[in-house]
């Protein structure tokens, strides 16, 4: 086995982290695949043998990359909003080994990611690597260009913030069916006030930038503003449209309270291909 070999065996031990890592950072799959792909690319054109501590390295490149896509895409105002899928969700087929379960045992939800995405870019790194992955702040700081004690604040803000909202919605799966059924006949026969009754007044609708392109809004609020088949996407109910029995446009609904507070619409083919879309009877 020559050198190039080796290293990219060692690097695909460590694959399944970084992409947990880069996640949770960017809140999504195929940006998350990206910045893993770009940490593979920065090692192959190193000296290896002066890393002593690869999978510290890895982390730190891959943590780089991530805040420097995350900066790019505030500059952009881009808002990937489309990959906020739960890891349980946006799991892929090919990456169900038990090795990849293990480390996404603490998947987080819609609702975190949505949190996740009011936080600067600097906070939801410090945030991420400390209190997901327990990387000490001195180790973060130099990623952040602050000091120890500044980075512990970005991630004490961050913290606060993620405390304070309601990140836990309804569990109950009959209750998720039944208002998912009840959007979608409403939708369907232009019943704007059944419609409006299972939305949530402040209920916001987001669209991933696969959609965006497509000439959706970004996001949309208010129920007034909401005016596709059931499904179950990885056991999670939602509505999938889809074309020539291929899906298109996944939605993700987030509930709280019985009522219907999020949508994510994900039309991004990547994070599309790696869902169990599973069609319900009406």
């Amino acid at each position: 086995m020559d050198t190039h070999d080796s290293l990219a065996e060692r690097f695909e031990g460590h694959r399944t982290h970084l992409r947990a890592v880069a996640y949770r950072i960017l809140g999504s799959a195929s940006d998350a695949d990206d910045a893993v792909q770009e940490a593979w690319l920065r090692l192959a054109r190193s000296d290896s043998s002066r890393v002593e501590n690869l999978g510290g390295w890895l982390t730190t490149v891959v943590a780089r990359v991530s805040l420097n896509m995350l900066q790019s895409r505030k500059t952009r105002r881009e808002d990937p909003a489309g990959s906020h899928l739960p890891e349980e969700i946006a799991d892929s087929a090919d990456s169900a080994g038990p090795e990849y379960q293990a480390v996404l045992a603490d998947s987080v939800g819609v609702a975190l990611l949505v949190v996740l995405d009011t936080l600067t870019p600097a906070e939801r790194l410090a945030f991420v690597l400390h209190d997901m992955f327990a990387m000490p702040f001195e180790e973060i700081a130099p990623i952040v260009e602050r000091s120890p004690a500044a980075t512990r604040q970005l991630a004490s803000r961050a913290r606060r913030r993620v405390q304070g909202a309601d990140t836990t919605p309804d569990a109950d799966l009959t209750r998720r069916r039944e208002v998912v059924q009840a959007f979608l006949a409403a939708a369907r026969d232009g019943d704007l006030g059944t419609l409006v009754a299972v939305l949530d007044p402040d209920v916001v609708v987001r669209a991933d930038h696969a959609m965006v392109r497509t000439g959706a809004q970004p996001e949309v609020r208010g129920a007034d503003a909401v005016a596709a088949k059931v499904a179950l996407i990885n056991g999670v109910t939602g509505l999938v449209w889809a074309v020539g029995g291929r899906p298109r446009v996944v939605f993700s609904f987030t509930l709280t309270s019985g009522k219907i507070t999020a949508i994510d619409l994900i039309g991004d083919p990547g994070t599309l291909g790696q869902l169990d879309v599973v069609p319900l009877p009406t």
